[in-house]
């Protein structure tokens, strides 16, 4: 096989393997902190779970709404409380989207407005952003706003203008 081909049936098996899972991206593939040669990376004071960061960003974007707080038996990437993944999570919705664009989606996509992961520790955090950026840029479709803020990843809808999507910069930003 040539190399343009190889490329292809790679991405159309990532497709395919993309399109089992949620909207949210998957499992990304970091190595556990506090492996030898790697020192432990520090917890962040990043507020101490999602909900909590969803409050403090809410009272800056009043367009956002609360959705779902995420649990184990719900939780679509299967991340929540497992080896590197994240510890709490919620699902929020944003007014400003379009209720043409939101049609059809299921009622915790991210589309509809977002999510906040935290993680236990900052190195984490980022590298989950690092991971659904690298995806979004592998399959645009799969695009989105990502903010890292000490141990929160604030996901944000592309059906945000990027102004509309800065707000949640901004408010991630005065995060603890």
């Amino acid at each position: 096989m040539n190399r343009a081909a190889i490329t292809t049936a790679a991405a159309a098996i990532t497709a395919i393997l993309l399109a089992g899972c949620s909207t949210d991206s998957s499992t990304p593939k970091a190595a556990p902190s506090g492996q030898a040669g790697q020192p432990a990376a520090a917890p962040s004071k990043t507020s101490a779970d999602a909900a909590g960061a969803f409050t403090a960003i809410a009272a800056a974007v009043p367009s956002a709404k609360l959705g779902t707080t995420v649990t184990a038996e719900n939780d679509p990437n299967h991340l929540l409380g497992r080896p590197n993944g994240y510890t709490s999570k919620i699902t929020f919705t944003d007014s400003r989207i379009p209720a043409e664009q939101t049609e059809g989606r299921e009622p915790d996509d991210l589309e509809l407005g977002g999510s906040i992961e935290i993680f236990p520790t900052a190195a984490a955090a980022k590298a989950r952003a690092d991971y659904i950026q690298a995806a979004g840029k592998a399959m645009p479709a799969l695009g989105e706003y990502d903010y890292v803020h000490g141990t929160a990843v604030i996901r944000v809808s592309n059906l945000l203008t990027p102004a509309q999507a800065a707000d949640y910069e901004k408010a991630a930003a005065q995060l603890p």
